[in-house]
């Protein structure tokens, strides 16, 4: 399938060249923006991540309508970061070898159906149930999500990906906003809302799917000549993957950090500063606002200065920000949350690229682990947590919080990665 009359769907803009047809530009031989698909899944992204920090936000409803210990709810959290993670890389495994467009449409049945009825669970057992179904539908959509994204993106990557990035943080960002307003206007059932939004987004992935056709990734297509040679070579197999090991343990521990401060910082609100129980997910909403901006320059600036040196700065730069956190109050409360949330969060399609790059020939499968994987890591993180949290006290678990992305810069000076000058090439 060809492409004609090309040079009439390119839109240029300052640094980029945006297209409305996927293939390359035939004078530049250079991949174009595609502005159809990238909308229609970053739009997408907004709304299957609607449900992902919508569930800690409520958790402390469900602490006091269940009678729930701090490790009982650690342990929703993990399972809903375990179905909807650690799963990732298989389906990106299965992406990688067959057409799956199918998945998207159901991805969105499967999330929405799991949270919007998750408000009605009468047994502990029956949310964890709901929960499982939920996760699974938001691991069955990422992977594909992100490797469309892949082909449509252009040459720069970080940029191209922190467009749809942004669109899963502001989903993130606006779930705790509005699950807040709903569980205030109808109680925990308010959770049913939700399906106004999924099931719309289903019917229209399903009447666009035919855009997002991807070629199954062969080894070392898409790259040229000396990349080719130079990172798909048998010689350096063993080093990408230990590279992507430690890329994977730096990442891990940002999710620490991330899934932690999400899941625990509505607690440390309510029972710490005496906060209202309902006000505690506008918090939640202001990290991730910050994710949101912070995502969306991050890309920028990362394809400017290199990603691994980019991802160095934004782990850095969140630690005194962490460490402060714990200590202010009233109006600065939601300020400190808002930095660290644009710091913190900043590298996060960052990282996902760097995966990519790592493992070429894998792009869904190293999707699925960037995200779905590291995420899961978040979510046994949280577990773990909440075990501190019933030991010592969720401020105890703010200040172990801060130490996390010191230790992460550990193995991310490690790992090898392509220079600034190489990745640009």
């Amino acid at each position: 399938m060809e492409c004609f009359f090309l040079s009439r769907n390119i839109i240029s803009l300052p640094g980029l060249r945006y297209t409305l047809c996927p293939m390359l530009d035939a004078r530049s031989q250079r991949v174009t923006m595609n502005l159809k698909v990238i909308l229609i899944l970053s739009l997408s992204h907004i709304c299957t991540d609607l449900t992902g920090a919508s569930v800690p936000a409520i958790l402390p409803l469900f602490k006091e309508a269940l009678q729930l210990s701090y490790t009982a709810v650690g342990a929703v959290i993990l399972v809903s970061n375990l179905t909807s993670s650690i799963i990732q890389p298989c389906f990106g495994y299965l992406s990688d070898r067959v057409q799956m467009k199918w998945v998207l449409p159901v991805s969105f049945l499967l999330n929405f159906a799991g949270f919007s009825f998750v408000g009605l669970a009468p047994t502990y057992m029956i949310l964890l149930i709901l929960v499982f179904i939920q996760g699974m539908g938001v691991a069955s959509y990422h992977p594909e999500g992100m490797k469309i994204m892949h082909f449509f993106t252009g040459p720069r990557a970080a940029t191209g990906m922190s467009f749809f990035q942004v669109g899963g943080n502001l989903g993130l960002a606006l779930g705790p906003l509005l699950i807040s307003y709903a569980v205030k206007f109808a109680g925990l059932p308010g959770t049913l809302f939700f399906l106004l939004a999924g099931l719309p987004m289903a019917v229209i992935l399903f009447l666009f799917n035919k855009k997002f056709s991807t070629p199954i990734i062969q080894k070392g297509s898409g790259l040229k000549g000396k990349e080719r040679s130079r990172v798909l070579s048998s010689e350096e197999g063993g080093s990408r993957w230990r590279s992507m090991s430690l890329l994977i343990g730096a990442v891990t521990l940002r999710s620490w950090a991330h899934i932690g401060l999400m899941t625990y910082v509505p607690f440390y609100f309510v029972q710490v500063l005496h906060g209202d129980p309902v006000a505690a997910g506008k918090l939640v909403f202001v990290f991730l606002m910050g994710g949101v901006a912070g995502t969306f320059i991050g890309g920028i600036i990362a394809d400017k200065i290199g990603h691994k040196l980019f991802f160095l700065l934004s782990m850095v730069l969140s630690v005194p920000l962490l460490f402060v956190f714990p200590g202010v109050a009233g109006f600065w409360v939601p300020v400190v949350l808002f930095l660290i949330g644009f710091v913190l969060i900043s590298s996060f399609s960052v990282t996902i690229v760097m995966g990519q790059r790592m493992l070429p020939d894998r792009l869904g499968m190293a999707s699925g682990i960037m995200t779905g994987l590291v995420i899961g890591m978040g979510g046994i993180g949280a577990y773990l947590l909440g075990l501190v949290a019933d030991a010592w006290g969720v401020l105890t678990v703010l200040k172990l919080i801060a130490y996390m992305p010191a230790v992460g810069m550990i193995p991310l000076l490690m790992v090898s990665y392509p220079s600034h000058q190489e990745t640009v090439s």
